[in-house]
């Protein structure tokens, strides 16, 4: 497994799907701290994650965070995400009052739609220089 640091965030992500790494850039601007750091799913990294994991690493329809040992997958993944943002992102949280299963019907609806919805690069995408630091390696 990539080794994370104790109290380290990471955020695996489809680096071909162009909704996932809207969802990358709005993580980068809005996480101030830096607590959440990013892999997609297609590096080295990310493939070690999901395996650590025990998630599938061929056909990938979830974001996952993983921090403190623990593995958050689809909604769930989401508000972990707003809770480590700045204050002023954290009313996402309230979506927790929906269902968990009916999040996860939705979240999986859009999921398995993201290419024809917003689109698919041929390529994962690679950081900016400016966020090369907020990728593992």
């Amino acid at each position: 497994m990539t080794e994370l640091e104790p109290g380290e965030t990471v955020v695996l992500f489809d680096g071909t799907c162009k909704l996932c790494n809207g969802w990358a850039r709005f993580i980068i601007n809005h996480d101030t701290a830096r607590r959440i750091r990013l892999a997609p799913v297609q590096s080295a990294s990310g493939q070690a994650l999901l395996a650590w994991a025990g998630l599938p690493q061929h056909e990938f329809n979830t974001i996952v965070l993983i921090a403190d040992q623990r593995v958050y997958v689809r909604s769930e993944a989401m508000f972990q995400v707003a809770e480590r943002l700045p204050w002023y992102w954290r009313w996402m949280i309230l979506a927790r009052g929906v269902s968990g299963p009916f999040r996860d019907w939705l979240y999986d609806r859009i999921a398995l739609n993201r290419y024809r919805l917003f689109g698919r690069y041929n390529t994962c995408r690679l950081p900016p220089a400016d966020h090369a630091q907020r990728f593992l390696n």
